[in-house]
């Protein structure tokens, strides 16, 4: 039979898509265990490689002929070996191009909508890690916010529809990813912001966010307003969009709540946390459009890949904008936390300018998916 290639973006759409789609994953157990490619209608099979060199016979009958088959490994080379046996006992399959680590760094951009005062926002899915971030665009200006450190991406993107990066924000120091802000605002000569707050061990310059930062892009009536917002971290910063939308950052999600503990300042940032949600954001109109800078689950995403709902729909249907007993908020918040990030505390470090680790050290450190909320 035979054996294709599939490449990340086609295996975006076809999550976007909702698409049926079988996955034969040759990685480790526990590797497996602890991410996978999600889908709305995918299957799996974990079989390691080193359980297959002698062979597929043992798994090849529960590998389905009428479905769509994709192999996948950590970096391609054991995919397509063993995709290529199973091709010679009769299936055709597919291999993911790059493997996981491609995975991991696949960014697909989504048009958001139209704003009021002219231009549009971008939502760039990092879906394989589940990290979101932002492009807001108006007359030729681009402001981009949480970037990856995937930065072609943003570059490419604002060539395409002839804008210039003006500016680049963090809605805090990630603990997750290593943030591309700081060298995307190097490459594109555009001005990087980050909190004061957060800012404290950092070995670069930057131009400091305070609560009254009000910047307007390319010299229309469109503005990124900063609203200081702690709790994930003591310089977390939300940014309101043109008075439509809500970039909340790591403090408030589709289905979730940030963790404050990557810091190792869970117990002191418990109360700043709830401040943020239960007062200050409860205090901003229903009608925003939260836009977070990560997402946990495929059944987040909407129809059209972007992960965006209604600040009132949020105050009425996520549990953790409903716990009225202060106790029990704090027992959610301490007692059932996720594992911590892979390297959280390197990755950190790097975004705090301290650590400069090569391309091939960057992957290793984030490799996994992001856990940065608390269900």
């Amino acid at each position: 039979m035979a054996v294709y290639m599939l490449t990340a973006k086609e295996l975006t759409q076809k999550i976007f898509n909702k698409e049926p789609l079988f996955i034969l994953d040759v990685r480790n157990e526990n590797d497996f265990k602890d991410w996978k490619i999600e889908g709305h209608y995918f299957e799996y099979l974990n079989v390691p490689y080193f359980d297959l060199l002698n062979g597929v016979e043992e798994i090849v009958e529960g590998i389905p002929s009428d479905k769509e088959v994709l192999v996948v490994c950590a970096k391609e080379g054991s995919s397509i070996m063993v995709a290529d046996m199973l091709s010679e006992a009769g299936r055709t399959v597919a291999y993911l191009k790059g493997g996981m680590r491609a995975w991991s760094e696949h960014v697909e951009p989504v048009k958001i909508g139209d704003l009021k005062g002219g231009g549009e926002i971008y939502q760039f899915v990092r879906i394989g890690k589940g990290c979101l971030s932002y492009m807001v665009v108006a007359n030729r200006e681009a402001v981009v916010i949480d970037a990856t450190r995937m930065t072609d991406i943003y570059v490419n993107f604002s060539n395409e529809i002839g804008a210039t990066i003006a500016h680049v924000f963090d809605t805090h120091l990630h603990a997750d990813h290593i943030s591309g802000g700081r060298a995307l605002a190097e490459e594109t000569k555009a001005t990087y912001w980050l909190s004061r707050k957060d800012a404290k061990e950092v070995v670069f310059d930057y131009k400091p966010l305070e609560e009254e930062t009000v910047i307007t892009i390319g010299n229309t009536d469109v503005s990124i307003q900063a609203l200081y917002s702690p709790g994930h971290t003591i310089g977390s910063t939300s940014f309101i969009i043109d008075k439509q939308y809500l970039l909340s950052g790591d403090i408030l999600f589709m289905d979730s709540i940030g963790r404050p503990d990557l810091a190792g300042m869970a117990e002191d940032w418990i109360s700043d946390l709830r401040e943020t949600l239960y007062k200050r954001y409860n205090e901003l109109w229903d009608e925003l459009i939260v836009l977070p800078a990560h997402f946990m689950r495929i059944d987040e995403l909407n129809e059209d890949g972007s992960v965006a709902k209604l600040l009132s729909t949020l105050f009425a249907e996520n549990h953790g904008l409903n716990i009225e007993d202060e106790r029990e908020f704090k027992h959610l918040v301490t007692d059932y936390l996720p594992p911590q990030p892979h390297a959280y505390q390197e990755i950190r470090e790097t975004n705090m300018g301290k650590r400069n680790p090569d391309e091939e050290k960057q992957r290793e450190m984030e490799i996994g998916p992001n856990r940065c909320a608390i269900r």
